[in-house]
């Protein structure tokens, strides 16, 4: 006879509170998918974030919004939703283990929630099951979101938002090449920017894996954070607006002998073999999303509605939103100081003279949240050298 499985009386149940919301699970020696319902407390920041982009991409609708959370676990995130978004319509909670489902349900009840259906399927068939019928797909699996990528392509609404989590980011990075190709069907490279790469080769598989569905993408928010990655994503329709989006899909070409970097748009576009400046192999990453990966006025909207929400992570919540910003208008990819000094063997001069002296002679200087040694710059390779040397001289 089968283990028979286990109620919530038969745990250690640990009650925590986020935002507003409350909520009870298992106790748990350590965050996995081991645990018998799955709680990530290093994900707080993630889920206040989301907050704040549900509710202003709410605002922007100016109607309630019927959300979707695929992976429910404790229910954490999509009890949240209902309690703490104002305007919101059904909230369906997903999860194919039927432990989590009694945790889902006891949760609902503990916030005094109406309005949320809890559902015990395998995601993908889910979606495909509930066609169009949300405002906001989430996407937060414990691994790699591309297996369910093909049915949010096919389930999105028209003018719909599409949160994706990635945590394979040792993949998207280029430490393990192989299965990012296998999984995402680009391949990455493990530079000082890996995790920007890893940001916009996730964006352009979402992109070409809703093309087929005559859909596009607009990106709203992506940032990359500790051992995740998450993207905020708003779902366009039409099949020449698709055909131009795809014109932002293409390839970085980087130098690693000295760090000259380029951009090439198109799927099958022509990608030089050697390096402008110095003649050395170019190192290939892609296909990959080469195109706007913050919006400066959603995220502005973000911040002002911090403050109508009680989010624990505030102070790190909004020191990275504001990063973000900043990075709207960005260009692709950054130099990091301390990597630049090694390659040039000499000590490296503060970072805030760098940027002033990089601004004085008419060039973008941004600081990245990907990296608090990051230079978002438009000069050359060989402007950015020259300006450190000289500092380091003075």
């Amino acid at each position: 006879m089968g283990e028979t499985e286990k109620t919530h009386n038969d745990y250690n149940l640990v009650t925590i509170t986020e935002g507003t919301t409350k909520i009870q699970f298992p106790e748990f020696d350590k965050v996995s998918s081991d645990a018998p319902v799955f709680y990530n407390p290093h994900m707080e920041l993630n889920r206040d974030i989301s907050i704040l982009a549900l509710q202003t991409f709410q605002k922007e609708q100016n109607r309630p919004i019927a959300i979707c959370d695929l992976f429910g676990g404790s229910g954490i995130r999509g009890i949240r939703y209902k309690n703490e978004i104002d305007s919101t319509d059904t909230i369906s909670i997903n999860d194919i283990s039927e432990t989590a489902n009694e945790f889902e349900k006891i949760n609902v009840e503990l916030n005094n929630l109406q309005d949320i259906n809890i559902y015990n399927h395998e995601a993908s068939a889910f979606l495909r099951s509930h066609r169009g019928e949300f405002d906001v797909i989430d996407i937060d699996p414990f691994g790699t979101p591309s297996p369910f990528l093909d049915a949010a392509g096919y389930c999105a609404r028209k003018n719909s938002l599409l949160c994706v989590t990635a945590t394979d980011t040792s993949a998207l990075c280029g430490t393990y090449k192989e299965p990012c190709i296998r999984k995402y069907n680009a391949k990455p490279y493990k530079s000082e920017y890996c995790h920007e790469t890893g940001i916009r080769i996730l964006t352009g598989y979402v992109a070409l894996t809703l093309a087929k569905y005559k859909k596009y993408i607009e990106v709203k928010l992506s940032h990359s954070t500790e051992h995740y990655m998450r993207l905020y994503l708003e779902v366009k329709k039409g099949s020449k607006a698709t055909d131009e989006s795809l014109n932002n899909i293409g390839y970085i070409s980087h130098c690693k002998h000295c760090l000259y970097r380029e951009t090439n748009n198109g799927l099958a576009t022509t990608i030089p073999d050697t390096c402008p400046e110095c003649g050395e192999k170019l190192i290939h990453a892609g296909p990959l999303w080469l195109g706007k990966i913050q919006d400066e006025d959603f995220i502005g909207e973000m911040i002002k509605e911090s403050e109508n929400k009680q989010l624990n992570s505030e102070k790190e919540l909004i020191k990275l939103l504001n990063s973000c910003h900043g990075e709207a208008n960005a260009p692709i990819t950054f130099y990091d100081m301390h990597h630049l000094c090694r390659v040039l063997k000499i000590s490296a001069p503060k970072l805030d003279l760098v940027f002033d002296q990089l601004k004085k002679e008419g060039f973008i200087a941004i600081k990245s949240h990907y990296n608090p040694l990051a230079i978002k710059t438009d000069a050359p390779i060989e402007k950015i050298k020259s300006i450190i040397i000289s500092l380091n001289c003075s």
